[in-house]
């Protein structure tokens, strides 16, 4: 069955999301749209839908002008089997003590490492991405200084590849969240699949807002791999569930915007940054003052 993308991008999440939501109204429907924001600091927004049957150009024409966006670039794409082709791609990845491979590299795990076993079809937050080694990197160093934390979260965990890490590291139970209901069910999938059910529970919340991350805080530790943005409006409520000395790892941020989160996070009490940068990504370790 052949698939068709649309694809367009705008200024601003609130004008990407609705037109993403204009585009579920159109005739033939779309089996599915997104917004993903461009990051390039140029705060854009890409929105795509896609269609298994040929889509109304004219509407969609329409829609861009009506919402301010570049016109609709309108895509047949080829017939393949995405998660084949990324099980070819994805290589087993080394970020200090953990290896992440997935089922087929079972075999290749190196003596004495922590294995992290990411299936293909479930390829965001596989650990290839600079911001989630860079975090696996940064929870190894900060295990390496001693620390022992007794209550951690993973804040936007998509696979839940961090909090897995961390309850692999340290004998507590890891609370992994996720705005989206698909990553957490993703989440839960991986938990089980590497023997870690019961040690990382995750739930659905937008940031901290779920009473299980209420109850558990002030935490010892912090795990946040999402974007700039949401990061720097997290600053506030992560200063509010961090326990005083406690720590945080953030990441999904640009080179370039590396500054403007560390600003943040200072104003709202957070010192001893560390920045370390992988490719155009960078990773900041931060803690909470005492």
């Amino acid at each position: 069955m052949p698939t068709y993308s649309a694809l367009t991008h705008l200024g601003g999440r609130d004008a990407a999301e609705a037109l993403a939501e204009a585009c579920e109204r159109l005739e033939p429907e779309p089996v599915g749209s997104g917004v993903f924001e461009i990051e390039d600091g140029s705060g854009r927004w890409e929105v795509g839908a896609y269609f298994t049957e040929t889509p109304d150009e004219v509407a969609l024409a329409l829609l861009a002008a009506a919402h301010g966006a570049n016109p609709f670039a309108i895509s047949k794409l080829p017939d393949v089997d995405w998660v084949a082709h990324v099980r070819r791609e994805l290589t087993p990845v080394q970020a200090g003590r953990f290896f992440v491979h997935g089922a087929h590299d079972a075999d290749k795990v190196p003596e004495g490492a922590e294995a992290l076993c990411i299936e293909a079809a479930m390829a965001f937050g596989t650990g290839h991405h600079s911001t989630t080694k860079g975090c696996l990197e940064a929870l190894d160093r900060l295990a390496g200084t001693g620390l022992q934390p007794r209550r951690i979260a993973d804040i936007g965990c998509g696979t839940a590849v961090l909090a897995m890490g961390a309850a692999r590291i340290w004998p507590v139970t890891v609370l992994a969240s996720d705005i989206d209901r698909v990553a957490v069910d993703t989440a839960a999938a991986n938990v089980i699949a590497n023997g870690l059910d019961g040690r990382v529970i995750c739930i659905e919340a937008a940031g901290f807002d779920h009473p299980m991350l209420d109850r558990a805080a002030p935490f010892d530790l912090v795990l946040a791999n999402i974007l700039k943005q949401p990061l720097i409006d997290l600053a506030p409520d992560m200063a509010r569930h961090v326990a005083p000395g406690g720590w945080i790892i953030l990441s999904g941020i640009l080179t370039g915007q590396a500054d403007e989160v560390i600003a943040a996070y200072r104003q709202a009490g957070f010192g001893n940054a560390r920045r370390d940068d992988l490719g155009e990504w960078s990773t900041l370790t931060l803690s909470r003052a005492g």
